[in-house]
């Protein structure tokens, strides 16, 4: 519990922090879709936040001033608004993602909701939630598990850390588990709604039938260009035979798209160009623009008839959905990094695998009764603590790397969103937080291992 409080003070601490950014420096972007993104963080902030730093004071204080069962369910309290604090601030990057559930208003140039539920229940919303916080479970499981292995190699505490390999082996299993199936289950949803990011992800260039899965990969530079990036191919690779056709369309024979597909569109597939994205982008941009000159010379019929052309569903199916392709100036700026993109994903699922081999032996040889003669095992249990937050990292680099060059896809780019500051004081702020957040990250390792070598009361 001690453990938990100190990971717990430096979640506020940071992301209280990460909430003013809206404001400071993002506040083009808050202004665009301030509407939408900002309901779900104000959802996370009264209901969750508010839910766990309540009970989290009798969680830590009332051992001895409140009943049991009482103490009890403030502990599952906390629990359960450490998961729904979770689960809003989710839903907020899930939109970004996957913009749904909003109408743009022409008068006030902003988005604005329409269907709560719609994003809510957004799927990339659901797939992202289901995973994190899977993914926090595994990670929980395998620091519990390090920190057991320690002391059963130091012959401390045998019994309770026995229990709690017993604990964290399960849960950690069944996590590990539901990673994987969640994961695969997200990767599908990208297929459809962030093509671009799932083609990056594979390295793949040309589109094709029979397309196979990557395990892994080493990218090399080549003389080929997209524009005027380079195309990176692969020095070798592991795969296995049409599966990624497979699991993108359910037949090893559908087609699955590549970064030329959508650079230079296909029209099997109906897919546009990049350069008719922009050029539809523009299109949605002159016509807002009409709107606001029409207002300033008070042109009541322009302003009735284009108010009527944004409330189309032709207009904004064809025009509007490609807003921000207005601000892309070549058509291969839409193309994220290859090489990140890459790389984070297929050593996050390395990574997933291993964490299902480390937990299955563990229950292994503890239910075999041989745990703590194996120190090979123990050793690895305990260096393996740092992997699962290396793999959640690994992540959200995919994640927000992945769509660039959008903030919100095909609808913001993130030059648009910046506030119009100087960059002196992006850099100033940034040196200023570095700092602290390294005092604060020093602080809490040396606060754990404190308590750690000091184990629990009795």
């Amino acid at each position: 519990m001690t453990l938990f409080g100190i990971n717990f003070a430096i979640g506020i601490a940071t992301g209280i922090i990460l909430e003013f950014e809206f404001g400071t420096n993002w506040s083009n972007y808050s202004w665009f879709v301030g509407d939408i993104f900002g309901v779900p963080l104000a959802v996370e902030g009264i209901l969750a936040f508010f839910l766990e730093s309540t009970f989290v004071a009798v969680m830590f204080f009332g051992w001895n001033k409140v009943s049991k069962k009482f103490h009890l369910i403030s502990t599952w309290l906390v629990a359960i608004g450490a998961n729904l604090s979770a689960l809003w601030i989710l839903v907020a990057n899930a939109w970004m993602q996957h913009p749904v559930g909003m109408i743009f208003n022409p008068d006030t140039a902003r988005n604005e909701m329409v269907s709560f539920w719609a994003v809510l229940f957004n799927q990339v919303a659901v797939d992202k939630f289901l995973h994190t916080i899977s993914s926090g479970f595994l990670l929980a499981s395998m620091f519990v598990l390090g920190i057991s292995a320690w002391y059963l190699m130091r012959k401390r505490e045998e019994q309770m850390a026995k229990r709690s390999i017993l604990i964290a082996g399960i849960f950690g299993l069944l996590s590990s588990l539901m990673v994987a199936y969640t994961g695969d289950q997200s990767a599908r949803t990208v297929s459809k709604v962030q093509p671009v990011k799932f083609a990056s992800m594979e390295a793949l260039y040309d589109g094709k039938s029979n397309a196979g899965l990557l395990a892994f990969g080493l990218l090399k530079d080549t003389d080929k260009k997209i524009g005027d990036k380079k195309v990176r191919e692969f020095a070798f690779k592991i795969q296995i035979p049409n599966l990624l056709s497979v699991l993108t369309g359910g037949d090893k024979d559908s087609y699955v798209q590549g970064l030329q597909d959508h650079i230079m569109g296909n029209e099997k597939l109906g897919l546009l160009s990049t350069a008719e994205k922009i050029k539809n982008g523009k299109f949605a941009r002159d016509v807002l623009t009409s709107y606001k000159s029409a207002r300033l010379i008070n042109d009541t019929a322009q302003i009735s008839s284009i108010k009527r052309t944004f409330k189309e569903k032709e207009f904004n199916d064809k025009y509007f959905r490609y807003f921000g392709y207005a601000s892309i100036d070549k058509p291969e700026d839409v193309i994220p990094d290859v090489t990140a993109s890459f790389y984070s994903f297929h050593l996050m699922v390395i990574l997933g695998f291993l964490f299902i081999m480390i937990f299955s032996v563990a229950l292994y040889l503890l239910f075999k009764g041989t745990i703590s003669d194996n120190k090979w095992f123990l050793w690895i249990a305990l260096l393996s603590i740092p992997l699962p937050y290396i793999a959640s990292e690994l992540g959200w680099i995919l994640t927000e790397l992945g769509r660039q060059p959008w903030i919100i896809q095909d609808m913001m780019t993130v030059s648009k969103a910046v506030s119009q500051i100087s960059t002196g004081s992006v850099i100033t702020t940034f040196i200023l937080f570095a700092v602290l957040f390294t005092g604060l990250l020093i602080s809490e390792v040396s606060i754990m291992v404190r308590q750690i070598k000091t184990g629990p009361k009795h």
